[in-house]
């Protein structure tokens, strides 16, 4: 009997120590649940400071006058709408920008998806080229534009390394496939990465099937994992073409939209008409490209996300 109240007098403070823990748990959760509601005003405040109201004010801002010429803004209806539709420039500008996003997104893609099918072994040489590939990604596309400017003036080291005199920035003609080349190069890494998760993605024994049917290198790639690089495509496909459409940084830095406004995309168009005051009509032009990247970008993704189901 003694011995049993001497341990029964030691499991005591055990078991109240037990339930105290057990009762400190249960309070945590709700402790961590319940924060002030104002800890998030300072993102708020961010957030429609610099995102929610330009974004609506750019809805109103076209209808008006707003420029550097007048006192005061008021309102002017689909005015500015006329004025850039009857401006050539602007068709011009919307022309060169789609063929240029069409270029940069087959670039960007192309280029991604063969590094990532030469460096999907996963080998230290293969993750160090990886990182090498993906360095572009990280630097400022400002920069990036200026490196190939002075790499391809016509004074600079490419001619100098080839012992040529060819104005790659001065054709009229090819200085925008050049430019979409440099904006694909830019943004391979991100599409490579893309592209080896979906590549790793793929179930093994889907692959060694394949090669127990007598598949090829070439079958095997076009029958099993281009079907299987499905949704990679889709973002890969769908961001760039969404990004290139909204370039200025590389443009600007390389051409400004030279030569003969052969590289005017449409931001580098409205950063000149916004230069020369005219807010209203800049602001016209961005409502403009926001129509058309949303006219092609939901039909895209709808197709896209069509040819998944399909494959």
């Amino acid at each position: 009997m003694a011995d049993t109240a001497i341990r029964m007098d030691e499991a005591a403070p055990s078991a109240r120590k037990q339930r105290r823990t057990q009762k400190n748990v249960g309070r945590l959760p709700r402790a961590a649940v319940h924060h002030p509601w104002w800890f998030a005003l300072p993102a708020v405040a961010v957030f429609v400071t610099f995102f929610l109201v330009p974004n609506l004010l750019n809805f109103y801002y076209p209808f008006t006058n707003w420029s550097s010429y007048h006192a005061d803004i008021a309102f002017t209806g689909l005015d500015n709408f006329k004025t850039v539709v009857d401006d050539g420039s602007l068709l011009r500008a919307i022309r060169t920008t789609l063929v240029y996003a069409a270029l940069a997104a087959l670039f960007q893609n192309g280029f991604g998806l063969g590094l990532a099918l030469l460096l999907e072994e996963d080998t230290r040489f293969n993750r160090f080229f990886r990182a090498v590939f993906f360095l572009p990604v990280l630097i400022s596309a400002l920069a990036v534009g200026y490196v190939f400017q002075a790499l391809l003036d016509q004074d600079g080291a490419v001619n100098s390394v080839l012992g040529m005199d060819v104005p790659w920035l001065g054709s009229t003609t090819w200085t925008l496939v050049l430019v979409s080349v440099i904006h694909g190069w830019k943004w391979m890494g991100l599409s490579m990465l893309i592209y080896l998760a979906g590549l790793k993605g793929i179930p093994g024994d889907m692959l060694e099937a394949a090669r127990m049917d007598g598949a090829g290198p070439w079958r095997t790639f076009w029958s099993v994992r281009w079907p299987m690089l499905a949704p990679a495509v889709t973002f890969n496909v769908t961001t760039a073409l969404i990004g290139s459409m909204n370039t200025f940084d590389i443009v600007q830095a390389t051409t400004g939209g030279g030569p003969a406004a052969s590289t005017e995309v449409f931001n580098i168009y409205m950063f000149r008409v916004f230069g020369q005051g005219l807010y209203a009509q800049a602001s016209t032009m961005s409502l403009v490209l926001f129509l058309i990247v949303v006219a092609i970008a939901i039909p895209l993704v709808i197709g896209l996300r069509r040819r998944e189901q399909m494959l």
